[in-house]
C-alpha cells in the first residue's frame, strides 16, 4: 500500500503539511493545525494518486511517483514535497 511520511509546502505561502498513513488511512496536520484525511490509490504505472479533505471542506489532489508529490488545492495552488 502506498504510504509514509509526508512532507509538503504550498509554493507560494510556504504553508507546510505533513503526516503519516498508509493507503486509506492518512492523516496530515497543516501549520494552522487543520487536519487533512485522506487516500491513496496506486495506479498500474508505479504512480499513486492523493486524494485529501480538511474539515472546512477543503482539497489537496494530485500524484507522486517514486521521489515527488505534487498536489493542486481548491484554489489551484501547488504543493510539493515527497514521501519517507
Amino acid at each position: 500500500m502506498p504510504g509514509g511520511f509526508f512532507h509538503l509546502e504550498e509554493e507560494k505561502t510556504r504553508t507546510r503539511v505533513d503526516g503519516y498513513g498508509f493507503g486509506d488511512n492518512i492523516k496530515l496536520k497543516d501549520d494552522y493545525g487543520n487536519v487533512w484525511q485522506g487516500r491513496a490509490e496506486r495506479m498500474e504505472n508505479a504512480t499513486v494518486i492523493y486524494r485529501f479533505r480538511d474539515g472546512k471542506g477543503r482539497t489537496l489532489t494530485g500524484v507522486s511517483d517514486s521521489t515527488a508529490v505534487t498536489l493542486l488545492d481548491e484554489k489551484g495552488c501547488t504543493w510539493k514535497g515527497f514521501i519517507d
